[in-house]
Formats: structure tokens, C-alpha cells, sequence
């Protein structure tokens, strides 16, 4: 692997901010992200009081079904002594979801270690899975690349209701399908064989959503130790108990100040990323399984679909005796994670910086500190196929992220077409719409009634010659297949969709490809969380 770094030219403006020393957007944040910061965190989390004893013992038991590693072991070991924790989390998307949440894990894995070093005492890496989340139909497929097409792939089983992904069964035939169809779309390679085996037989293992993902990321990760913790598992919802009485108590300040937040984000030009509003609790009610955004309404805590309609009082009771029937939204996740566990510093993509940047008056609020923000690492990985492409082509991997790639393109597609047959076809056309014209006059001297007839007729032929000229243009370009086909391949690789590998791609694309190890492969290279984009060679 060969390791290369740029400047993305196409990162979102807060993230290119929060990269600035003189930006307005650190007035949304605690710490900037510096080595003092780190420092000044670490210091802080000394201070104050965690119960990491508890916390690393339901983490070893929710692991334990998955399998734990020596590594794992000694994590969770400096966990319960009280080491602070750099944390990350993702959906519990098919095959790991996009590559972006890989992406999370190492820079958690990758920050942790570094940290570790400089602050000279243990760091933990650590990824929450959202297993709470609702939104199946943005996790139950992966994308795969079909003749240099991108191809979404689904697992076939639908539901209608919004449970949560660690509620939601797997069906086992359409898993096995969906399996089965995505590596087929990869190619066979020396490593298949294995690789669909052995997820294959995690899948049989697995019930829900929840188990799939994170048997995967366990068997992925197995030899860096990340601690994995799904936000629904019972035993960790009883030791929020106390966490959400916080929430529910203040429920309406954090509503406010959040609401009050975004409106100055939006001021500093970066949008409204939540949308947040007074009534908003904050805090969604789980019912058979479904999630049910709580509002504030009359002094009650209600919604009317899933039937609640709860007072204050009623509501801190449930936290206390049932915490499982409450889950939290991206306002009370931060809050949670922060009362909840050591947080040395977060680890999010620049959609979670934006939610983030709406949160600091509502962590005072709970005298809470906001912890680091560390944006993830965006990687691009450019397959041998690929970089023999740019080469040909004369073309970088910021040149296809400017778009240069697909102009390119389009002048060749351009250069190639046959003009003296449009300049024919444009003739004939010409000549017959001369020769209607004159047929028209006539019909309109002798009073016949054919004017729509005529029109229809024209029409007929206006199609037939605009056929005529698409089938040369199709036969063109079947000539020149191969450099059409080079160029898409460039596009549907490094930019598909007109965005980021990383976000449409899962791992066992490349896996596929170059092996199990890839993913230690990854984590040996020398990257650090900066702004830069780390492209990496094969």
C-alpha cells in the first residue's frame, strides 16, 4: 500500500473552517483540535468522577458473544482503571455499511494509539453502535459496481414499522441471498471462497441487524481491540437510569438552547443541520420495537401515533424502572455519551460536526464539558486497475474530484461523433420539412380538413430521423468501448455518484480484492486525523 495526502477539493465549508485557526466556528466548541487540548481534556476527565468500572464490565458482557481478543481484554482492563476513551459510532449498516464507518473505526483505533503515546497513559478506542436508530431503509443495502455502473444491492426483507435495528430480525434465506449476490458482483478472486464463508457464517449467527454488524466489525477489528457497545443493549440502558432522569429534568432548557444554537449557526452561514425546535424532547419512546419522537406538549411528554402521553413525573418513574422503553436523538447522544462514559474526544464525519456545533450551550446547561470533536479520517482507495487508468489517461485522483475526469470524457464523446452524418440526417430533414410545408399550402387551397394528420405524419418522421441518428451514435461509441468504459470506470471508482468512495462502497469490495488483512493493511499506514485526504494505493 502506498499512502499519498491532498487537499480535498471537495470538503464542506464547516469542515474546512474547523480546520482554520481564525474561523468563527470554534465559538461552537469547547477545544480546538490541538495537542494542548488534549492535554486539557485528559486533565479534566482526571477530575471528575466516571463509573468505569461498571461501564467496562457491560461492555465485556455484551462482547462476549462475539468473541474477545487478548487485545480487547487488555483495552477493557485500562477501561475499568479509568482511561478516557476515544469514541465513534455508526449506524448498523449491512456488510458494515459504507465504507465510512470502517473509516470511523480506524480513526478512533489510530487516535486512541496516538494519544496514548503523547499523553503517556492508556487511551482506549471505543465505537458505539446506533443500534437505536429507525431508519432501516437507509442501512439494509450496499452498493456494489456492475460494467462500470454503480449498482445498489438490497436485502429483500421490508418492514413498515420503525423499529430499531437492534429489534429488527434477519430473515436467513435473504440474507444469505443478499450475501451471495454482492460478492458475486465483486468477481471471483483467491479470497473469495473464505471471505463468503466466513460471512456467511456470521450471519447465521446473527438475529437482528444489530448482531450482523457487529459481528463483522469484532471479526474486522479483532486485533486492535476496539471496544464495540450497542446504545439498546439492556444492561447499558440500566446504567443510563440516572443519565435520563438528567435529561428528562432538563429536558426543556437543552430544547431551547439548542433551538437558540442553530439559529446563530445559521447566522455564521452553516445551515440548520437539526432543525430543532422548542417542543422537541429530545427523546424518542420505544414501543413493540418503534421508536416515537416525544414532544413537550401542556406540560406532557406525548405522541399521539404510539399513544403516550406521559407527565414529567410519570416519565422519570419509566427512566428509573424501564430506561429500555427511552432512546436517544442526535441532541441527547453527545449528552448521554459524555454523562455516560470518559470521552477523551469524538469522533464524527462533517455531518456530526454540524450537530454537533449546536450542543455547547446544552452540555453547560447540564455542567457538562463538550469533549475534543476530531474529524474523521476520508480516505480514497485507488485499486492497481485504477492507477493504471490515471496513468493512461494523464489524469490525478484530484483531477477526477474536480470533475476533470468526467469534461474529459465528454470531449472525447464529442471528438468521436460522426458529423457528416448528422449534417445528412439534418439535410434530409430539412428538405422534408420544405416539402410539408409545400403539401400544406396545397391541403389548405383546396380546403381539405388534414392539418392534425399532417402534424402526426411529420411527427412520425421527425422520430424516425432523431432514431436514425441515436443507432450511428450508439454504434460510434461501441468503436471506442474501451476508452469510454476507461473513463467511466475512473468516475464509478474514485467518485461515484458524484461523491466520495466512501460513502456509497463497502469494505469487502477491497477485501475481495486484496485480502483479510486488508483492513490491518489499513491501520499500518502512517495516517493521522487531519485535513487532509489520504489516498491510498495498491
Amino acid at each position: 500500500m502506498k499512502l499519498e495526502q491532498i487537499q480535498s477539493p471537495v470538503n464542506p465549508q464547516l469542515i474546512t473552517d474547523y480546520w482554520s485557526n481564525n474561523a468563527e466556528i470554534h465559538s461552537f466548541f469547547e477545544y480546538k483540535y490541538e495537542d494542548q487540548s488534549f492535554i486539557e481534556r485528559a486533565n479534566y476527565l482526571q477530575n471528575n468522577m466516571y463509573r468505569s468500572k461498571e461501564l467496562a464490565e457491560i461492555i465485556r458482557s455484551f462482547m462476549e458473544k462475539y468473541g474477545i481478543q487478548e487485545k480487547t481484554t487488555e483495552h477493557l482492563l485500562e477501561l475499568e482503571q479509568g482511561a478516557p476513551v476515544v469514541v465513534g459510532g455508526q449506524q448498523a449498516g449491512l456488510l458494515t455499511g459504507p465504507l465510512y464507518s470502517v473509516h470511523k473505526a480506524i480513526s478512533v483505533i489510530l487516535l486512541a494509539k496516538e494519544q496514548r503515546e503523547k499523553l503517556n497513559q492508556p487511551v482506549v478506542p471505543m465505537f458505539w453502535i446506533a443500534g437505536e436508530d429507525h431508519d432501516l431503509e437507509e442501512i439494509n443495502h450496499t452498493n456494489t459496481i456492475v460494467d462500470a455502473e454503480v449498482k445498489k444491492r438490497g436485502y429483500s426483507e421490508r418492514s413498515k414499522l420503525k423499529t430499531m435495528a437492534s429489534t429488527t430480525s434477519l430473515n436467513s434465506e435473504a440474507i444469505e441471498q443478499f450475501v451471495k449476490t454482492v460478492f458475486h458482483d465483486f468477481g471471483e478472486t483467491e479470497y473469495t471462497e473464505q471471505l463468503v464463508a466466513t460471512v456467511l457464517a456470521h450471519a447465521k449467527m446473527s438475529a437482528t441487524y444489530t448482531d450482523f454488524f457487529t459481528v463483522l466489525m469484532n471479526d474486522l477489528f479483532k486485533n486492535h481491540g476496539l471496544l464495540l457497545l450497542d446504545a439498546t443493549y439492556a444492561p447499558f440502558r440500566q446504567y443510563e437510569q440516572r443519565y435520563f432522569k438528567v435529561l428528562i429534568e432538563n429536558n426543556e432548557k437543552i430544547a431551547l438552547q439548542v433551538v437558540e444554537q442553530e439559529k446563530k449557526l445559521a447566522q455564521a452561514g452553516y445551515g440548520v443541520p437539526i432543525g430543532a425546535t422548542e417542543n422537541n424532547a429530545n427523546l424518542f419512546f420505544v414501543k413493540e420495537g418503534e421508536r416515537f419522537l416525544l414532544e413537550r406538549k401542556n406540560g406532557q411528554f406525548s405522541n399521539a401515533l404510539a399513544q403516550v402521553k406521559l407527565t414529567e413525573e410519570q416519565l422519570l418513574h419509566m427512566a428509573e424502572d424501564c430506561p429500555e422503553i427511552l432512546s436517544n436523538n442526535v441532541v441527547t447522544r453527545p449528552l448521554m455519551q459524555e454523562m455516560a462514559i470518559p470521552v477523551l474526544a469524538f469522533v464524527g464525519g462533517a455531518g456530526e460536526l454540524a450537530y454537533w456545533a449546536t450542543l455547547k450551550p446544552a452540555f453547560t446547561t447540564l455542567r457538562l464539558q463538550m469533549p475534543i470533536f476530531a474529524p474523521r479520517l476520508n480516505m480514497t482507495l485507488v485499486t492497481r486497475q485504477v492507477q493504471q487508468i490515471l496513468e493512461q489517461q494523464e489524469l490525478t485522483v484530484t483531477q477526477v474530484f474536480s470533475g476533470q475526469a468526467e469534461a474529459k470524457l465528454q470531449q472525447f464523446i464529442a471528438s468521436i461523433q460522426d458529423r457528416e452524418s448528422q449534417q445528412l440526417i439534418e439535410r434530409m430533414n430539412d428538405q422534408l420539412v420544405a416539402q410539408y410545408e409545400v403539401l400544406s399550402e396545397y391541403l389548405q387551397g383546396g380546403n381539405y380538413q388534414l392539418e392534425k394528420l399532417l402534424e402526426k405524419n411529420k411527427a412520425y418522421h421527425d422520430r424516425q430521423f432523431h432514431y436514425l441518428q441515436t443507432k450511428i451514435s450508439e454504434q460510434v461509441l461501441q468503436k471506442h468501448d474501451a476508452i469510454i468504459h476507461q473513463y467511466k470506470t475512473l468516475l464509478v471508482e474514485l467518485f461515484p455518484n458524484g461523491g466520495y468512495q466512501e460513502r456509497v462502497y463497502n469494505p469487502y469490495q477491497y477485501m475481495n480484492t486484496y485480502g483479510l488483512t486488508f483492513i490491518d493493511d489499513l491501520l499500518q499506514l502512517p495516517m493521522t486525523i487531519s485535513n487532509q485526504h489520504q489516498i491510498i494505493s495498491f
